[in-house]
């Protein structure tokens, strides 16, 4: 994913001389936070290349998208905005707004790991001014962390997780008029994902995953990025790192007998493969959860 700096939203505001930014951090897999002030603004979105989840803090009452001066927002309102759209809004008054950036490919791995479905099938659906109470208490629990804390901004990136889990959950729907080619059968999807699931403890080459398909390697990994919206490597190791998580909090196993239930040759290569997806090493992880 790109650094904030890159992220169009994010951008759009940073360059606004009326809005300011109080927090911001980059949460690891494919996700970034940001907590701004505005007032008296006007913000245009142009097909940004990532997601964004929006809820208002406080204000929002004299905010509404151009066109749609009637629809305003206030105080727990949900904006979801995909990638690609775009959008117009008016800014009265003073605001206080969270949002939460995540990348595609995040987007893609939730589709096939929560919907059992093809990412090229689904869609974000666009939202303004939604109300959902259960997802704007976890936007006020993601504010009252310190996401510059390592121990915090782990609990920050799992907590991003849920959010991310709940949207995939509540506003995905179907493409419509979308015929989907150049991918994988339905039944080799699910043949993958459950021997992936089964095996990662175990080396996995794509020779083997490509065999289940009865494809050459060229042609089933163009064909499972298709389907999957990652590379087989990418998934192959988000799903290790998933199971990582998962033990971490939920055992009392030692970390190097993790590492190797998650596939990992080593204690020392599961660690940086866990930071640099995670942001921090197992150990801080399971030490943020512990109390």
């Amino acid at each position: 994913m790109p650094t904030l700096e890159n992220l169009h939203v994010f951008q759009a505001l940073h360059r606004s001389p009326n809005a300011r930014l109080e927090h911001s951090a980059e949460l690891g897999d494919g996700m970034a936070a940001a907590l701004w002030s505005n007032h008296h603004d006007a913000q245009d979105y142009q097909a940004p290349s990532h997601h964004t989840l929006s809820c208002y803090i406080a204000g929002g009452t004299g905010t509404f998208r151009r066109g749609q001066p009637g629809t305003t927002g206030a105080p727990d309102k949900l904006c979801i905005l995909p990638a690609e759209h775009q959008s117009a809004w008016v800014i009265n008054g003073e605001i206080r707004l969270a949002h939460l950036y995540f990348d595609p490919r995040q987007f893609a791995l939730g589709c096939v790991t929560l919907l059992d479905r093809e990412p090229r099938e689904m869609q974000l659906r666009e939202s303004t001014f939604l109300d959902d109470p259960a997802q704007a208490r976890r936007f006020r629990q993601l504010i009252r962390l310190s996401w510059n804390e390592p121990g915090e901004r782990l609990l920050t990136s799992s907590l991003a997780h849920e959010m991310l889990s709940h949207t995939l959950l509540t506003q995905v729907g179907l493409r419509q008029g979308l015929r989907v080619k150049g991918g994988l059968a339905a039944h080799q999807r699910r043949d993958l994902v459950a021997f992936i699931e089964q095996h990662l403890a175990e080396p996995l080459s794509l020779g083997q995953l490509a065999a289940r398909c009865a494809l050459s390697e060229f042609h089933f990994a163009r064909m499972f990025r298709h389907s999957f919206g990652l590379a087989p490597h990418q998934y192959v190791l988000a799903r290790r790192l998933n199971h990582a998580r998962h033990l971490l909090r939920h055992s009392a196993q030692p970390l190097g007998e993790i590492a190797l239930a998650c596939g990992f040759a080593s204690a020392s290569h599961f660690a940086n493969r866990f930071r640099q997806a995670i942001g921090g090493t197992p150990g801080e992880f399971r030490q943020a959860f512990s109390g």
